[in-house]
């Protein structure tokens, strides 16, 4: 890297550490229901919310009444996305009169946003209106990253509080989360990354002249769709002009910074964050990574509060840290040496394929470990253009259960899950009762973590198992071999760990993606939530045990180790075969 490429990551980094410590305390005050700077100005709004749902905030719930109302809440906006798509022909705010989805896609759309994970399986800017995008994609953006946060919370609370069956209110939560945490620093965003560039507008779609026309030839067609062919059997082909070009528009800015201050990644356009009208400058660029960490962070630091140890929350955003930080090397290293096979003929080794010039090589590699390392799925670079090496670097920390630093919320209670299973091993090796928190860990806590943990991980190696002999998912495949097979193993890896991102190189909207996908994503995000909400139920029931001469210190650094060697060997012995056959098989063939 050069001393510009060091100073902006250096300065990334002390901009997210700065930013931990207030966002977590002023999220813990909010879901204590504590007062705030901003409660004059909200505390009336949200009454007011209350009031008109008919919401008693001092009802609180057992895990089982707020899992329920969790899946509730959920179904219905599925449901209601779900009907918006197959008839956003008939809405308004629809400009270039895009059509309806097929069931099938918006199907896999409606799941894929419902869950965080904003799997797009299709053109943003050519399939979807303006109301879609807004009332629809939006929203979801919102409240999916709340669903995520205000079960850590509820996870939180069941390691801090003693002989109890509540974990609080899940409507409370939920709209405390939104009103106090995500509406005021989007809106924020939002009008910063209108300054620099960031489209924000209802206007339809621009016709623009170009300075200089250009051709190409297209295949030609029948009536019918079907390319023509001459007497020969070849194809036939006809020479088009291009005198204009179309620029999309739209209400861009609005939905960049929630997607990414909640790990949501959903492009309004294609290309994503690679978009000059999503990121145009290397500053929108600082910026839009530091909110894909900065709620996720700032949660660890809530956690120590809440916990009464705030050394707890630095000690797991310690383990995020240098884990995501390793990678990042990594990646920097593999695309700085490039393709040796490039490299012979002359020409210069860094690998900028798929990258864009004006965030330079750091920058787009930091967003890729970033994005990936949470359940984002924004990009601002092509990560099937990455060296073996280098792609497989995003796809382990999706492997990984996407807790280097996870998803808004799901982040942490993964991390939470692995943090149990090292003080269960590591009470084992010692001959002592495993305690965490000075709760005791016992069987049901175990089985809780270990479904978190690894439900992601099987349908990950199933779906691929069976993607590589389903007629319809290899016919979708452009790229044989181990390449091709990185390309399927992140398809649903992202899908699964609610992500959304993609290698690119496969044709996703096929009913294989479209159905499997939807059930992975399904499976990926309720699953582990539900199993820590009822780790959760049964750890608030517990009698709190106070610290011994014989308890394992968890806010230390051999605990911190320990717990990075325990999420380093479940993801080696889970994936190193996939990945075998994968990068690391791409990677010998490159080199040799």
């Amino acid at each position: 890297m050069n001393i510009y490429e060091w100073l902006q990551t250096i300065l990334y980094f002390v901009v997210l550490l700065a930013l931990v410590k207030p966002l977590g305390s002023f999220m813990a005050k909010v879901f204590q229901g504590e007062r705030t700077f901003l409660s004059p100005v909200l505390a009336p709004f949200e009454r007011l919310i209350y009031r008109v749902s008919g919401v008693k905030p001092e009802d609180e719930m057992g895990w089982q009444r707020y899992a329920g109302a969790m899946l509730l809440f959920n179904l219905v906006l599925f449901v209601a996305l779900f009907v918006m798509l197959l008839t956003q022909h008939l809405l308004p705010l629809n400009p270039q009169k895009v059509p309806a989805f097929t069931w099938q896609l918006a199907l896999n759309t409606a799941v894929s946003f419902t869950t965080n994970t904003n799997w797009q399986a299709y053109v943003g800017e050519q399939a979807a209106s303006y109301f879609t995008q807004m009332v629809g994609l939006a929203v979801h953006n919102f409240v999916s990253a709340a669903t995520g946060i205000v079960i850590a919370i509820a996870v939180i609370r069941g390691f801090v509080r003693r002989k109890t069956s509540l974990l609080g209110n899940f409507w409370v939560d939920l709209t405390r989360c939104t009103l106090y945490i995500l509406l005021p620093i989007s809106l924020i965003f939002s009008l910063v990354l209108v300054s620099q560039g960031v489209i924000q507008n209802f206007s339809p779609y621009k016709s623009v002249p170009l300075v200089q026309s250009t051709n190409y030839d297209k295949a030609k067609m029948d009536d019918k769709g079907v390319a023509l062919k001459d007497a020969k059997g070849n194809p036939v082909s006809e020479n088009v002009i291009v005198k204009e070009v179309t620029i999309p528009m739209g209400p861009v800015a609005s939905q960049e910074a929630i997607k990414e201050l909640g790990t949501n990644g959903g492009g309004f356009f294609n290309a994503n964050a690679a978009h000059p009208f999503e990121n145009p400058t290397p500053l929108s660029n600082f910026i839009e990574i530091l909110l894909i960490l900065l709620i996720p962070g700032a949660l660890t630091y809530t956690f120590g509060v809440m916990a009464g140890n705030t050394r707890q929350g630095w000690m797991l955003l310690g383990v995020m840290l240098f884990i995501l930080i390793t990678t990042f090397g990594v990646l920097q290293w593999a695309e700085s040496s490039g393709n040796p096979l490039v490299a012979r003929l002359g020409v210069q080794s860094i690998n900028m394929e798929g990258k864009e010039v004006r965030f330079g090589l750091a920058g787009s590699n930091l967003f890729t470990v970033a994005t990936t390392g949470t359940s984002c799925g924004a990009v601002n670079s092509m990560h099937d253009s990455l060296t073996p090496i280098g792609g497989m670097m995003p796809l382990s920390l999706i492997l990984l259960g996407e807790i280097i630093f996870g998803g808004v919320g799901s982040g942490l209670y993964t991390m939470l899950a692995f943090a149990i299973i090292a003080v269960f091993v590591s009470g084992l090796m010692i001959g002592r009762t495993p305690e965490y928190l000075g709760k005791k860990i016992e069987v049901r806590e175990m089985w809780m973590s270990i479904l978190a943990i690894l439900t992601a991980g099987i349908v990950v190696l199933i779906l691929s198992g069976i993607a590589m002999i389903a007629p319809q998912a290899v016919a979708a495949m452009s790229n044989p071999g181990a390449h091709g097979l990185t390309e399927v193993l992140y398809a649903i890896a992202s899908m699964a760990n609610n992500n959304g991102s993609a290698f690119a190189g496969l044709n996703a909207n096929v009913n294989f993606y479209n159905l499997f996908g939807s059930l992975a994503m399904t499976i990926g995000r309720y699953v582990p939530a539900i199993a820590v909400l009822a780790m959760a139920g049964s750890l608030a029931g517990k009698k709190y045990i106070p610290p011994s001469l014989g308890t394992l210190p968890t806010d230390k650094a051999p605990f911190a180790i320990w717990l990075t060697l325990v999420i380093l060997i479940v993801g080696a012995l889970t994936f190193f075969p996939a990945l075998a056959l994968g990068p690391i098989v791409e990677q010998l063939m490159m080199v040799n």
